[in-house]
């Protein structure tokens, strides 16, 4: 079993590859260093195509929903994106904040920040900027964001609990999130859930909805919602690769499945006072 940091070097060294090719590579190449399905990056991924402040070349395909269309950001709002990638959720959310308000990434991919800042200076954005980070521990001082976005990245991070706490600290008292993410309903094969491809491709890394619901819960969140939710389908080559072919019928007739799920969730307006040691 790879330990937490093992795990997210693996994330950085493959979106750091995936970085360097565009959406159209990623997804007819075997994107990176070890051959792969690239399928298993992009076979999740919504069309942003029609939404205002759209940038192609922000798009890597790497999403698993719409998180900024259902995210209420309002004219003047300071919105935090969680794993901005290239910038694509980012731009989006700068459309819906408008010039008055301020979008702030947080990436820990040097490749991917520095796409998203060329395409942030391509753009002429002075109110979109790209900062250096681990989303656990966020390089933003409390009491924040009036929004945090984040589309498919905390089922990639080990420890969820530390993301959802420190957007709690992040976030002002009434503001919100709304995340796209990737859960589990039932057991994934063994095959799968030791396939470190499967983890960088965000498979592996998901937790089961309930227990992602409930860590929501835990750490104070009000007024929960699933926006939207779909099954993910996996492809024939991506189950080949890690199953036997009864292990695969197993799969398919067992009832686990895989779901993308966009949750929206605020902080409350007023904090309840601090009660143990080290919960502030």
């Amino acid at each position: 079993m790879k330990s937490e940091q093992e795990l997210k070097e693996l994330v950085r060294q493959k979106y750091s590859e995936i970085a360097l090719q565009d959406k159209e590579d990623n997804q007819a190449s075997c994107c990176g260093a070890t051959c792969c399905s690239t399928e298993v990056y992009n076979i999740m991924s919504d069309d942003y195509t029609q939404l205002e402040g759209y940038n192609p070349e922000a798009d890597l395909g790497l999403g698993c929903g719409l998180p900024t269309q259902f995210a209420k950001i309002k004219k003047g709002d300071v919105v935090i994106d969680l794993g901005s990638g290239a910038g694509n959720d980012a731009f989006i959310a700068r459309a819906e904040t408008g010039e008055t308000g301020k979008v702030i990434g947080v990436d820990f991919s040097d490749a991917m920040l520095s796409k998203a800042r060329a395409n942030a200076d391509k753009l002429g954005f002075n109110n979109v900027e790209f900062r250096f980070g681990d989303i656990e521990n966020m390089p933003v001082t409390a009491n924040t964001a009036d929004v945090i976005v984040s589309n498919c990245v905390l089922n990639l991070v080990p420890n969820k609990d530390a993301v959802l706490k420190d957007i709690y600290r992040v976030l002002k008292p009434g503001g919100h999130f709304s995340i796209s993410d990737v859960v589990l309903i039932g057991t994934l094969p063994i095959g799968l859930q030791k396939s470190a491809e499967m983890y960088s491709g965000c498979i592996s890394g998901a937790i089961q909805k309930e227990e992602y619901l409930e860590l929501i819960k835990q750490n104070g969140f009000e007024n929960l919602t699933i926006q939207k939710e779909k099954i993910i389908s996996l492809p024939a080559d991506i189950l080949s690769e890690h199953l036997t072919e009864e292990e695969i019928a197993q799969f398919k007739s067992g009832g686990a499945g895989i779901f993308s799920i966009t949750v929206y969730a605020e902080k409350p307006m007023e904090v309840k006072p601090c009660c143990e040691p080290g919960c502030c």
